[in-house]
């Protein structure tokens, strides 16, 4: 088995995280016999400095030969117009790769302080293909306009194809884990492009009687999950929906730098920090590397289920196992969580727990 695995930096602190992430994906290579080769390819500004375009035709390429991707965080909003070859990475492989599904991870963990009064584990996926977001509603042009100086227009795709394929994605993860799942829409007000979310979900559900199914509103989603969240475990979403709820889910488990995602197509997947580039700290060896590293268990594990690899499926435990261990203790932690350990250091105490 060989696997060649896409490393794209990104930018801000892209580079030390992904560095640290490939620290521990060798260290799973070497104990489990994965047969991982990696390549890397420039984008963001690294790539705008080389030839003008923040996602080079070549980096595109790369990317639909490879095996999986490992992709840093970006600075998109600081870069230029699209016609000035700004485009964002990230969400040119959801589009072009038909990444459909984002599936974000959110739980407590033994030791780390967490806003939340109580202890949880949930997945929320959201569709990531369409919905408000202005690159991915519209096939030319963006999803906002302005007709006049004085008014801005924003227009929301939501497809049967797209609203039933997420929610099959979300009622087959349930199987696996609690077999819950609660579908969240503002159908009170969005009566059209909810309504049709919600019968797909509904649709879906038929199929699936064994699994335990609701529906909330967002805004009150928002509040259940601050009172409790112990009380879901897959929750599906329109794509602003879930990005949201995500980041409040992710807040409440302990913070962004442990909050892991993976965008999911059929045939590809990429695994991607939750948060953002956070240039202030960059170069700094401050930045937590666990969203990215856990991020790189979950596409370990997407691929394992894939080929049916059961090395894969226990090198991806095997990581999330060693993060969580030396997040336990304060003296093993990034400075984000009260620790003193920079990036590579952690990295570092990860790659030994797995090598151990």
């Amino acid at each position: 088995m060989t696997l060649n695995l896409l490393i794209l930096e990104g930018d801000g602190i892209g580079p030390e995280i992904a560095a640290a992430t490939r620290l521990v994906l060798n260290a799973a290579d070497t104990r489990f016999g994965l047969g991982l080769t990696f390549s890397e390819a420039p984008i963001g500004f690294t790539a705008l400095a080389q030839s003008g375009t923040t996602f080079p035709d070549s980096t595109w390429a790369a990317c639909q030969a490879a095996d999986g991707i490992v992709l840093g965080p970006v600075s998109h909003n600081d870069y230029p117009p699209k016609a000035q070859g700004g485009l964002n990475p990230s969400g040119e492989l959801r589009i072009r790769l038909d990444l459909f599904a984002n599936i974000r991870p959110a739980r407590t963990h033994a030791g780390v302080p967490a806003p939340s009064r109580h202890d949880f584990d949930l997945v929320i996926v959201r569709e990531n293909t369409e919905g408000f977001y202005a690159d991915r509603s519209m096939f030319l042009g963006p999803g906002e306009f302005m007709p006049t100086a004085d008014v801005a227009l924003a227009t929301r795709k939501v497809t049967r194809q797209a609203s039933l394929r997420i929610a099959e994605q979300g009622f087959q993860l349930a199987m696996q884990r609690r077999r819950k799942v609660t579908a969240v829409h503002k159908a009170n007000v969005m009566r059209v492009s909810d309504g049709l979310f919600l019968d797909c979900m509904r649709q879906v559900r038929a199929r699936h009687p064994e699994v335990e199914y609701e529906e909330q509103l967002v805004d009150a989603m928002a509040a259940l999950l601050v009172r409790d969240a112990s009380k879901f475990d897959v929750i599906v979403a329109t794509n602003m929906f879930g990005d949201i709820l995500s980041d409040e889910a992710a807040e409440l488990a302990g913070g962004l730098g442990l909050a892991a995602s993976l965008n999911a197509g059929t045939d590809h997947a990429v695994a991607q920090a939750q948060h953002g580039s956070a240039p202030s700290i960059a170069g700094r060896d401050l930045a937590n590397p666990s969203s990215l590293i856990v991020s790189a268990a979950m596409l370990l594990a997407w691929l394992g289920e894939r080929r049916q690899t059961q090395a894969l499926l226990d090198a991806a435990r095997a990581i999330e196992a060693a993060v969580e261990s030396a997040i336990a203790s304060p003296e093993t932690r990034t400075s984000d969580l009260g620790g003193s350990l920079g990036t590579a250091d952690f990295a570092r105490l990860i790659a030994a727990k797995i090598a151990a």
